[in-house]
């Protein structure tokens, strides 16, 4: 009655309340926030709880992407070498794409995680393909290598592939089996090599299973891995893997652990592509199980670095791809000595390590984090809030 009475401009509906500020949509690689078992010891920027477990975890896997590239050249002279870079490829994206995966789990179609995506995803794609493509224009001397956001170059496939998954993730989650389906999809892709190399779709579809299985996986799963005995089997587990990346190194093709390629791609008959898929997809899960089991769970000096995995991602790229453009493994023979790469593979930790840092999180986050205010619409309920 007393609202009936009330003049027609007084009697408004009530503004919908304001909406907590979400979780960053690459919260995956730039930091996130949500806990797995165990308590949060330090507040994240939109004040939810942050878990040590996934900072260690997201920045030891960036530690092991350095180092995996600064091995690269020494496979040739050195099976050591070899057998540590297939060790290392079979298990660490797939790591970081599990965690990237479960840190999305609260992604949906709404406009401001939609926004998020844009500026935290897309737009450093954009971005960081145009400063790739220029660095090989000019360091490589090859003026002709043409722009294209279709044909993503070295490092910035992974941004593409968050994008897609992301966009995909209101699908996983209304499917009856959304694994078996996603490592289906992943299996023919494995023996299509009509694909092409547009967005990666390859390397897209191949990983997608990870991704998926992040997306499936709560708090409680984590805790299976995160224990002492967990611990004490990855050792032998690893072990393993290692006398047996030993033996493969010379008669297996290390193209396999990219999945940039289908099988007929690679030399090998199609049903290869099956077999070869599910295979490493299994090796994979079990040494990702492995090192998740050895991640500290505790407030430790690089767990801070673990919000700025992004930033020494893309970064760290430049030196990759230069040592390579300017000959540096040709030119300076101590490298390929036992010393050599031990003194190489500590320079690699160290300068990622560097490049995750906050003082460089500060001088890059206009263009991995940008705002961008001014390119979207106004939420006319927001404005009328401030109005009032």
């Amino acid at each position: 009655m007393n609202n009936l009475a009330q003049p027609h401009s007084e009697r408004r509906s009530p503004l919908p309340p304001t909406r907590t500020a979400p979780q960053p949509a690459d919260a995956a690689v730039t930091g996130g926030a949500q806990q797995a078992g165990r308590k949060s010891t330090e507040p994240s920027k939109n004040g939810k709880q942050r878990d040590a477990f996934f900072d260690n975890a997201k920045y030891l896997a960036i530690v092991l992407v350095a180092m995996g590239h600064s091995w690269e050249p020494l496979r040739d002279g050195s099976r050591s070498a070899a057998a540590l870079y297939i060790t290392v490829y079979a298990f660490h994206m797939p790591a970081f794409i599990i965690i990237s995966g479960y840190f999305s789990r609260s992604f949906d179609m709404r406009k401001d995680r939609l926004q998020r995506l844009i500026t935290g995803v897309a737009v450093p794609y954009i971005l960081f393909e145009v400063a790739y493509t220029l660095f090989k224009r000019y360091a490589d001397n090859d003026p002709g290598y043409d722009f294209s956001l279709l044909d993503p170059w070295y490092l910035t496939w992974f941004l593409i592939a968050l994008f897609i998954w992301r966009l995909t993730t209101p699908i996983w989650k209304v499917v009856r089996w959304p694994v078996p389906l996603a490592l289906a999809i992943a299996v023919l892709a494995s023996v299509s090599p009509n694909i092409g190399n547009d967005l990666d779709l390859q390397r897209v579809l191949q990983f997608l299973p990870f991704f998926v299985i992040g997306l499936n996986l709560k708090p409680e799963h984590f805790l299976i891995v995160r224990n002492k005995r967990a611990r004490i089997l990855a050792v032998p587990v690893f072990a393993s893997a290692l006398v047996f990346a030993y033996w493969a190194a010379p008669r297996m093709n290390a193209a396999w652990f990219y999945h940039r390629d289908a099988a007929q791609e690679l030399a090998a008959p199609w049903w290869s592509g099956a077999v070869m898929t599910l295979a490493m997809f299994g090796c994979s899960l079990v040494l990702v199980a492995c090192f998740f089991a050895w991640i500290p769970g505790r407030t430790m000096w690089c767990t801070a670095l673990g919000a700025g995995t992004l930033y020494g991602y893309l970064l760290h790229g430049f030196l990759a791809k230069g040592s390579r453009f300017w000959g540096w493994y040709d030119d300076w023979d101590w490298i390929h000595t036992p010393w050599g790469a031990i003194v190489l593979t500590l320079f690699a930790g160290a300068l990622i390590t560097v490049l995750c840092t906050p003082p460089v999180q500060r001088m890059f986050r206009w263009a991995m984090e940008p705002k961008m205010a001014w390119a979207f619409k106004k939420d006319p309920a927001e404005a009328a809030r401030h109005r009032k």
